[in-house]
This record gives structure tokens, C-alpha cells and sequence, in this order.
């Protein structure tokens, strides 16, 4: 008896070959990807979130500092209300901005 074309199990190698190949294209690869936009956002958040402390603590020692006696006695407390008024608008601004820019680029995609 002669076979005239290849043998079932060549064929399920084939099959299992081309579904590895079509599993790793269409979910591994993307989410390597992304996960490399993942490690940079993370990495990015790390660094603002460090430099807006590191601004807030030295906006709060300028006021503490070079302001002379105006915060000084009964209005100790007066830089750090102030800081922490600035620190809270920014990320209010912030937070503001997010929606919009992501309502912005949906609108895009949708022409």
C-alpha cells in the first residue's frame, strides 16, 4: 500500500507548528510590546512623581527660608497650607487634562 501524500501525524506537526506560529504572533508578541509601553510608563511615573516631591519639598523650604519673619510665630503653618494648595491644583490640573486628551484621540479614530 502506498501513500500519496504525507502521513497524519506529519500533518498534526504541521497543524501544531502553525498553530505555536499563529499563538505567538497574535497574543506573545503584542504583549511583549506592550509590556515595554507598560515598563517606560511605570519608569516615567517613578521619575515625575519623584521630581514633583523633590519641588514641593524645595518650594516648601523656599518659603520656610527666604520669606524672613513673614512666616514666622503664629504662621509656621502658612507654607505648608500653600504647598500643599500648588500640589493639589497640579494634579487637579492633571487629572483634568487625562480625560480629555483620551476623548481627543478617541474622536480621531472614530473619523
Amino acid at each position: 500500500m502506498q501513500q500519496d501524500g504525507p502521513s497524519f501525524s506529519d500533518e498534526a506537526k504541521d497543524l501544531a507548528a502553525t498553530v505555536g506560529a499563529y499563538v505567538r504572533q497574535e497574543t506573545l508578541d503584542p504583549l511583549k510590546g506592550a509590556l515595554r509601553y507598560v515598563i517606560f510608563g511605570v519608569a516615567g511615573a517613578l521619575f515625575v512623581s519623584i521630581g514633583s516631591i523633590s519641588l514641593i519639598v524645595g518650594i516648601l523650604r523656599l518659603l520656610q527660608g527666604e520669606t524672613g519673619s513673614v512666616f514666622a510665630g503664629n504662621l509656621s503653618w502658612a507654607p505648608y497650607i500653600i504647598v500643599a494648595v500648588a500640589a493639589v491644583i497640579t494634579a487637579g490640573f492633571a487629572a483634568w487634562r487625562i480625560p480629555k486628551r483620551e476623548a481627543r484621540r478617541r474622536e480621531e479614530l472614530m473619523k
